[in-house]
């Protein structure tokens, strides 16, 4: 089994704190929503496999697969609502590791999150399943391991936190919203295991502070000052931190260090970015969320800020050897 793991893949042990910080989302998710959260895991970890080895063997030459695709999977999975049909989160994570990685010249090359990329491209194809039909958090702790693999899932509708806000301007309990029992996509909700990740992978060196804090103090500024001008349409910063996925964006997807800036002040401008542009699309786009967008857009900008950074560093240096 070592040698056939070896043969075909990559080790990289900067996946592995993401992948054991995952795990504990995954469960409890799967508590929540039932199996058939392991069996989109599953199918998602398959498709990402195949589509990145069928990549490598045929335009790069090579026949491994890296570990990221593990990942890349699990946070695609994670952004899902547990109701989507299987085929349709297949097609979103084939795009995603190909158009989101693999054209851009395979692991470590790639400018945008190629999880995210297979998220957009879900929720732009085929929003009413991104938008519409939930699963149903039970009220209390719900459902339990076994239930909901093969039920119909379309039948269950209820309003996540986000796009009860923004229908009619009422919040969700901080509590619910902090342990999770609350409807949303799979692994969006447990915000208290989302914050626990984010102890664990900054004490292990795998993601950057200054980029959560970056993310935090844009999200948090921009949310007071809208509020401050009588926006009604902003809820108050704990309440938009813990609603959607802007923690778990924040913590999985604004830290990847392939698509995210360098330099450590590019970090924190990179990260105020995606604060402040999620608090803009909630605020006044069409859409109930905007991390994902958010993110996206900081990623455009990180080799840019990073650039800029470098140069000014470069000048300075210069200046003062010519001084």
């Amino acid at each position: 089994m070592k040698e056939f793991y070896k043969k075909y893949f990559m080790k990289q042990k900067m996946m592995h704190p993401v992948i054991y910080s995952l795990i504990p989302i995954a469960l409890v998710a799967t508590y929540f929503y039932g199996l058939r959260v392991l069996a989109l895991l599953i199918t998602n970890m398959l498709i990402a496999l195949f589509v990145e080895y069928i990549s490598n063997k045929k335009i790069f030459k090579m026949a491994k697969v890296s570990e990221a695709a593990f990942v890349t999977a699990c946070l695609y999975t994670m952004t899902l609502p547990a109701s989507i049909p299987f085929w349709i989160s297949a097609v979103g994570m084939a795009f995603g590791i190909f158009f989101g990685k693999m054209v851009f010249g395979g692991f470590g090359k790639n400018i945008f999150n190629p999880a995210l990329v297979g998220r957009v491209f879900v929720y732009v194809n085929f929003p009413q399943f991104m938008t519409i039909y939930w699963n149903e958090a039970a009220k209390g702790l719900p459902g339990g391991f076994g239930t909901f693999l093969t039920r119909g899932l379309d039948s269950l509708t209820e309003a996540t936190p986000m796009t009860m806000f923004k229908l009619d301007g009422s919040l969700e309990g901080i509590q619910s919203m902090l342990l999770g029992n609350i409807p949303g996509v799979i692994g969006e909700t447990s915000k208290v295991l989302i914050i626990i990740a984010a102890i664990y992978l900054i004490v292990k060196k795998v993601a950057s502070w200054e980029i959560m804090a970056g993310s935090t103090l844009g999200f948090v500024a921009l949310s007071l000052i809208l509020r401050a001008m009588g926006v009604t349409s902003v809820p108050d910063p704990i309440s938009g931190i813990l609603m959607g996925g802007f923690l778990f964006g924040t913590v999985f997807m604004a830290t990847d260090p392939i698509s995210a800036a360098k330099t450590t002040l590019g970090k924190w401008i990179y990260g105020v970015i995606i604060g402040i542009v999620t608090v803009i699309i909630r605020g006044f786009a069409l859409f109930a969320g905007g991390v994902m967008f958010a993110i996206l857009i900081g990623n455009t900008f990180a080799p840019i800020i990073d650039y800029a950074i470098n140069a000014a560093k470069a000048r300075k240096k210069e200046a003062r050897a010519n001084g």
